[in-house]
């Protein structure tokens, strides 16, 4: 079974930025998807930025849309989460999670963290004023 560990976490201030990873051991065969969820103290866990292998197409959150890009390095087998300009509501803890599918690619789905099967442990974010 796929696992991931996050690393990259910290705390910065309101406007900086931080790059999260993942490292994917076992990937499974094939295509497969990834992204990043994150859940805030009180809150339900919500996706970010998930992305298709298949295509290499991405689903973004609205509330993160121009200011966090996701990326996958097939050859290091690491998933990347830039994250700019951040603002204190971004202060998660964010995981990295995967599923073989299948799944109807539209965001609506694809950023329902119940759509995937793999987690990682979390890395925590916290941006302050």
């Amino acid at each position: 079974q796929v696992q991931l560990v996050e690393s990259g976490g910290g705390s910065v201030q309101a406007g900086g930025s931080l790059r999260l990873s993942c490292a994917v051991s076992r990937p499974p065969y094939g295509w497969y998807f990834i992204g990043w969820l994150r859940q805030a103290p009180g809150n339900q866990r919500e996706g970010v930025a998930v992305l298709y292998t298949g295509s290499g197409t991405i689903h973004y959150a609205d509330s993160v849309k121009g200011r966090f890009t996701t990326s996958l390095d097939g050859a290091k087998n690491t998933l990347y989460l830039q994250m700019n300009s951040l603002k204190p509501e971004d202060t998660a803890v964010y995981y990295c999670a995967a599923t073989l599918g299948p799944m109807r690619w539209v965001p609506s789905v694809a950023l329902e963290p119940n759509q995937y099967n793999s987690w990682g442990q979390g890395t925590q974010v916290t941006v302050s004023l």
